[in-house]
């Protein structure tokens, strides 16, 4: 029996390095899949502790907030086990039972594997507890009624689906994985109908989002923005391409989650985006003055008065200081809220990976006269964004009655 004894312990012994080996690499592995899955940006306040919940997530049905995802086990999820994350991660269900509201995408994460959750919660276990209550969710009825997501679950619960990927490359399945499951890219690159349900027969076809456009990620229309792979993995990586940069919801993504994946993984997500292979990407020649709409070449000495200092007489941009405008994604947009909100909003300093800064981009809300706004928008989408049609000064002010309230703008 002694013997016994002193084999089991040696045992115990020589397996206990392989063990504590075995968590730390799920542990780092968590780490690196709570970044793909951008799990900060929805559960850190601006200037808060990381995951530590209370930002304002603004929904249709009212102001969600994030939620502690701390181990505070007072306000956090330090008392969940595996198996209870996994079904808030995937069914969207809490540990009390309760239903989490779907601006948690768990529409998305129900795809993914019981491994990855593990690895995440592991992750989540590690960092520090932050004992601070996030600031509760009250809906307006009948929207605070948690009970009746479950007929909404019922209906829309799991209608994220990956497409069949027979004879495609590991690299695309990769990408897929990343694009759909955990980096939820559908959640606000896909319009929603009445119940707040993406409509999955235009999935990643564009979707609104606080008064901004989360642009198609259909391969054609990447395309003819401009877009290839190379181009497309750079802009996750950096938050830059020859494109522009992130802005608005896209920089926090950049920020907590894409800058950090790997170059592989960022490679696999422009090869699915893209397909491959991929669509040739339309290349724009600069429209002559001469050629464009009355508007449009009214447009140019709004340009040179507000924008050229910045930008360069001729849209070529500055380096580290603002972006170009031939080729820029977003004049290229035919919905031209996107280019209409940044000109009015402007947009904060950015900082981007290595020393790449870009200084903050005023705003000329106030500037402005309408018909110079229409004017100058005319200009940008004719001369660099190949856009043929004229916008009104009735178009214009149009999207200016559908932007939000000062508030739910980000930058």
């Amino acid at each position: 029996m002694k013997h016994l004894l002193s084999r089991l312990a040696l045992a115990v012994g020589l397996a206990a390095p392989v063990l504590l080996a075995h968590a730390d690499d799920q542990v780092k592995r968590g780490e690196y899949l709570a970044r793909a899955a951008d799990c900060m940006a929805c559960h850190t306040a601006p200037g808060g502790a990381p995951f530590a919940g209370g930002l304002p997530i603004v929904s249709p049905f009212g102001t969600i907030y994030g939620t502690n995802i701390t181990p505070s086990k007072a306000h956090g999820i330090g008392v969940y086990n595996d198996d209870e994350f996994f079904a808030a991660l995937t069914e969207g269900k809490r540990r009390d039972g309760a239903n989490l509201y779907p601006a948690m995408p768990y529409t998305s994460y129900h795809l993914m594997p019981r491994a990855d959750s593990d690895a995440i919660h592991a992750y989540l276990k590690t960092i520090e507890p932050i004992e601070r209550a996030a600031p509760v969710t009250r809906l307006s009825f009948p929207f605070n009624v948690r009970l009746g997501l479950m007929g909404w679950n019922l209906l829309y619960g799991k209608d994220v689906k990956l497409a069949q990927t027979e004879g495609k490359s590991d690299t695309f399945k990769r990408g897929e994985y990343m694009v759909e499951v955990l980096g939820h890219c559908g959640e606000c690159h896909t319009p929603r109908g009445l119940p707040g349900a993406m409509q999955q027969d235009k999935r990643l076809t564009g979707g609104l989002l606080n008064g901004y456009l989360a642009p198609s990620l259909l391969a054609t229309d990447l395309a003819a923005r401009g877009w290839n792979q190379q181009d497309l993995s750079t802009f996750l990586k950096h938050g830059m391409s020859a494109q522009g940069t992130m802005f608005n919801e896209m920089f926090p993504v950049f920020h907590n989650s894409t800058q950090g994946l790997s170059d592989t993984d960022l490679a696999a997500m422009a090869t699915y985006l893209l397909g491959d292979p991929a669509p040739a990407a339309t290349v724009l020649s600069e429209v002559p003055l001469d050629n464009m709409s009355p508007s449009a070449q009214r447009g140019r000495q709004d340009y040179l008065n507000v924008c050229a200092g910045c930008h360069a007489p001729n849209g070529e941009g500055k380096p580290h200081i603002a972006v170009a405008m031939r080729g820029n994604t977003t004049l290229r947009l035919e919905d031209p809220r996107n280019l209409l909100r940044v000109i009015e909003d402007g947009i904060g300093e950015q900082t981007f990976t290595g020393f790449e800064r870009m200084q903050p981009m005023p705003g000329f809300a106030d500037k402005l006269t309408p018909a110079q706004l229409t004017d100058l928008l005319n200009y940008l989408r004719q001369g660099w964004g190949g856009q043929s049609s004229e916008l009104a000064v009735s178009d214009v002010q149009k999207l200016q009655a559908d932007a939000p309230p000062a508030e739910h703008k980000a930058h």
